[in-house]
């Protein structure tokens, strides 16, 4: 038998130490012999809902504090549908995660860290997403920003001056494409089924609007190609 229970049972004496309750604006002081938090809150006579929540913690006196934060109702709206919740939550961000509002995927009418009040009313709206566009590649899936379908035609290197470098500099090679810069900009990248990856780097005479030149290695390739029409997929 511990020495506390024969000590009880010879004088009668219980030791009781010094708690704090903090609960609706009040601090209720007293002198318990009870540690279980639900007999110290009887003995003080405090009801707790079944939905209040307690936190304990340590003054500067390193005396027990026992912090009650009482549930209330809130109105949470999604979609035109209202619906009321009994929380104890302390914020915004902690009702959100609550239900399962969390993400980019909503949009919350009020900041995150308000704190909670009886009858507060929170709404939240869905937020559009922006669709990606996205096509395979022999590089893997890339987002592409737009689309076209396009005229196509092919040269080799050697056509036109036959110097064999291009309107902004770059040697003429496969994967070089003559465009219209009002349609396509220079420098823009771009994928072309049955061609492949390609840069815009050139320009032509006849190159004019939906139109399109492919640069193939050899003029047996060009021939092949002859004219035809492509999708251009104008890469981010």
């Amino acid at each position: 038998m511990g020495l506390l229970a024969v000590m009880t049972m010879v004088t009668g004496f219980v030791s009781h130490r010094h708690v704090t309750i903090s609960v609706d604006g009040q601090r209720i002081e007293l002198s318990t012999p009870y540690h279980v938090v639900d007999n110290i809150l009887t003995q003080a006579g405090v009801t707790r809902n079944e939905k209040d929540v307690y936190k304990v913690t340590a003054d500067e006196n390193g005396d027990e504090v026992i912090n009650i934060r009482r549930a209330v109702p809130v109105v949470v709206e999604y979609k035109g549908e209202q619906k009321e919740f009994i929380t104890a939550n302390a914020t915004v961000d902690d009702i959100m995660i609550e239900l399962g509002y969390v993400g980019n995927r909503y949009k919350i009418d009020k900041a995150g860290d308000t704190d909670v009040v009886a009858g507060m009313h929170i709404k939240v709206t869905d937020v559009p997403v922006v669709p990606v566009n996205v096509v395979n590649t022999p590089h893997g899936s890339m987002t592409y920003k737009s689309h076209l379908k396009m005229e196509a035609t092919a040269y080799i290197p050697s056509d036109g001056g036959g110097s064999g470098i291009t309107a902004t500099g770059m040697v003429a090679q496969h994967g070089v494409i003559a465009v219209d810069p009002n349609v396509i900009p220079l420098g823009s990248r771009v994928f072309i089924p049955g061609y492949g990856m390609a840069v815009a780097a050139d320009t032509g005479g006849a190159i004019r609007g939906n139109r399109i030149d492919l640069c193939m290695n050899t003029y047996r390739e060009a021939i092949n190609f002859g004219r035809g029409v492509v999708e251009v997929y104008i890469l981010n």
